[in-house]
């Protein structure tokens, strides 16, 4: 059965270092998408980026490479990757010997595309910091607001209203405050998130309120977001919406899901807590 508590998570595990497809364990989006009214038809667009900075095999003499990995995950997959299992395939080709990247590159593509159910975008790059500058989120940070909070769960969709209806604004918020919990071993996973909107004037102090409604709540990253998502587009109701949470690493991965109801195609800036 794909769902979280058959997955390796929580479970003392061997870290075997070769090449293993069956490690990968996809769980499918669609239950999590149907307690927030989310059906077959997709009311936003998204991807989610993983990157991985823990992948290493071995070329055709023995000698060991390195590389940053980049994996986009269409938001239209019917599965997410559960990610200790991500972890342990990845671990996988430690000792495995390639010709060159792209061999490798084919080889991730082919089976990731396998598990999610869709194809899946793959990058690797030089493990260097060239081309990887830390860059954090645009927007107006709203987490030095003077508030009073005492509700750290469920989320409360509740506290989200706009200002005015008079008035449209184009506008982008960020918080560092997202905090929620894995839905099966309970270990936290800290983030950000980035709200980009057009339409009323949404009250500052009742979305930080929200944002912080999420810390003791279980629930993967991607299934957060959407939430975060949905539950603003139904309370605030603007023209244009887009979430992009970029989380903390855990086991050599960070995951970064982005909704949007425009067709965009959001960069991959690493963060300072990334």
């Amino acid at each position: 059965m794909h769902t979280p508590e058959h997955s390796p998570l929580g479970k003392t595990t061997l870290y075997a270092d070769r090449y293993d497809p069956s490690l990968l364990f996809p769980i499918p989006r669609a239950e999590k998408r149907a307690e927030i009214g989310v059906g077959e038809v997709l009311p936003f667009h998204g991807v989610d980026i993983w990157n991985a900075y823990e992948l290493s095999w071995l070329d055709t003499r023995g000698k060991p490479m390195v590389a940053l990995a980049e994996f986009r995950v269409p938001a239209t997959s019917p599965a997410i990757i559960e990610s200790k299992s991500f972890k342990l395939y990845l671990n996988g080709f430690a000792q495995e010997r390639y010709a060159d990247a792209a061999t490798l590159s084919a080889l991730l593509t082919r089976d990731l595309s396998a598990a999610a159910g869709a194809p899946i975008q793959v990058q690797l790059s030089e493990a260097s910091a060239r081309g990887h500058a830390v860059s954090d989120l645009s927007g107006t940070l709203i987490d030095s607001l003077e508030l009073d909070i005492d509700d750290y769960g469920p989320p409360k969709a509740d506290y989200l209203s706009v200002r005015s209806l008079a008035d449209t604004v184009d506008e982008t918020l960020v918080s560092n405050l997202l905090r929620s919990n894995c839905p099966v071993t309970g270990q936290p996973d800290w983030g950000s998130v980035q709200i980009a909107y057009r339409g009323a004037a949404i009250d500052h102090a009742g979305l930080l309120r929200y944002l912080v409604s999420f810390r003791n709540h279980n629930e993967f990253h991607e299934q957060c977001v959407e939430r975060i998502y949905v539950d603003i587009m139904n309370r605030c109701a603007p023209t244009q919406l887009s979430v992009y949470a970029r989380y903390t690493r855990r086991g050599g991965l960070d995951i970064n899901p982005f909704r949007s109801n425009l067709p965009a195609t959001p960069d991959n800036p690493r963060g300072a807590r990334q």
